[in-house]
């Protein structure tokens, strides 16, 4: 066989092909990704919301005091015992909230400086009324609920003590819906 009929390895029309294939299918999934992205950070935080408040109710059974789940700035939070003393230290845990979840926003409805369980894991002093942490990404844009893309949640914690994560865009009747 003549050497011009054999061929080994790709040319360079086909090496530009795949690579513009490539290039074509990474522009089509970047905004996903990006998306997929701030959606998780939302979905961490709200879950490390949800952790550490279910952690100070569960300090304030074991230990038999006032344990207080204290929000910082964005999804920073720490949790202590009110009255510190040898069995019961000023900071039991804390988060800082750059640990996954630097571009979320919490606000917390009706504004509190910190969340304290009773012994008995209710929230203390008595409220009639939910505490509710809204978890957004304003990076990302704006939540489903208010047409956008963001898959926004929100954490309640009721005066009995009991504490669930649910999104806002769905409806009551939904289990995982507020």
């Amino acid at each position: 066989m003549p050497l011009s009929t054999l061929q080994t390895g790709v040319s360079l029309i086909e090496l530009l092909i795949a690579i513009l294939i490539v290039g074509i299918l990474s522009s089509i999934a970047a905004p996903a990704f990006t998306q997929w992205t701030q959606n998780s950070q939302i979905k961490n935080a709200a879950g490390s919301i949800q952790d550490g408040l279910q952690l100070a109710r569960v300090e304030s059974i074991r230990r038999n005091q006032i344990v207080q789940f204290v929000p910082g700035s964005g999804s920073s939070w720490t949790v202590g015992c009110e009255s510190v003393n040898a069995n019961c230290p000023g900071e039991i845990q804390s988060r800082v909230g750059s640990e996954g979840s630097n571009n979320v926003e919490v606000t917390v409805s009706p504004p509190v400086a910190s969340i304290a369980f009773n012994g008995l894991g209710r929230v203390t002093p008595a409220s009639a009324v939910n505490l509710i942490f809204d978890v957004t990404n304003p990076n990302g844009g704006t939540c489903i609920a208010a047409s956008g893309p963001m898959r926004c949640l929100r954490v309640e914690v009721s005066p009995g003590g009991q504490i669930r994560m649910c999104d806002p865009s769905l409806s009551s009747s939904d289990p995982k819906g507020c």
